[in-house]
């Protein structure tokens, strides 16, 4: 089959990554997670005090977007990417509830789009490359031989986050939760630049009733349809 380059857009927590990452796996593809170098950039800003109450030192983060490195290497134990941020692993703390309550406003930024997308690019010009995120599809590899949107109830994705921290051991509020998801949704698909939309050419995927393995099977599908094309 031939290389191909895949972009799954979609809300958030609705099990982009998982789904990405486990296809990546499954077919020896490389998997860059573009949500978690937002995070990232996200994160650099709370470490370095460009993030206050009263809101973000847009001036301040946009001299320091040189001094932001994101890389992934892989995590032998669990066969997945790690992000690294400085050459610092930091997948658990890009995690958060704090990161993820300032991640969409950060991504809103101009130029941080445009420092990502310009990075994102330079990752996947040689193809075989699996990416998740907002604008894929639509802004970073429109001309993807495959691409899918995917959606979930705000309820279903604020169970699915809930248990995901509280597997960690991380106290939080489903409420709080849900909030957070909702108003990242807003923020996501009413931001000027590079909203979040599905292409056109995109499949949509309802995944609120789907367990992880159907979600598998079914992108596995698609991928075998869109690289066997000739």
């Amino acid at each position: 089959m031939k290389l191909i380059t895949i972009a799954i857009d979609g809300h958030s927590s609705c099990g982009k990554s998982t789904m990405a990452k486990d296809l990546a796996k499954e077919i020896g593809y490389i998997y860059i997670d573009t949500g978690a170098m937002y995070r990232s950039v996200t994160l650099f800003a709370l470490r370095n005090g460009l993030i206050t109450e009263a809101g973000i030192d847009e001036e301040s983060l946009r001299q320091s977007m040189a001094d932001i490195m994101i890389t992934f290497c892989l995590n032998e134990e669990t066969g997945r990417p790690d992000t690294y941020l400085n050459g610092v692993c930091v997948e658990k703390e890009i995690r958060t509830m704090e990161v993820s309550k300032w991640v969409s406003p950060i991504a809103t930024l101009g130029f941080v789009r445009e420092a990502m997308v310009d990075m994102q690019r330079l990752m996947g010009e040689a193809k075989g490359v699996i990416m998740d995120g907002r604008d894929i599809g639509t802004v970073v590899f429109p001309d993807a031989e495959l691409k899918v949107f995917v959606t979930a109830s705000a309820d279903v994705r604020a169970q699915r986050r809930y248990d995901e921290l509280m597997a960690k051991g991380e106290a939080c509020s489903l409420d709080e939760i849900r909030a957070n998801i909702i108003e990242r949704d807003r923020i996501d698909s009413t931001r000027a630049i590079s909203p979040l939309r599905k292409a056109d050419d995109a499949i949509v995927l309802d995944n609120s009733d789907m367990t992880i393995p159907e979600q598998k099977a079914w992108l596995l599908e698609q991928y075998h349809r869109a690289a066997g094309e000739d």
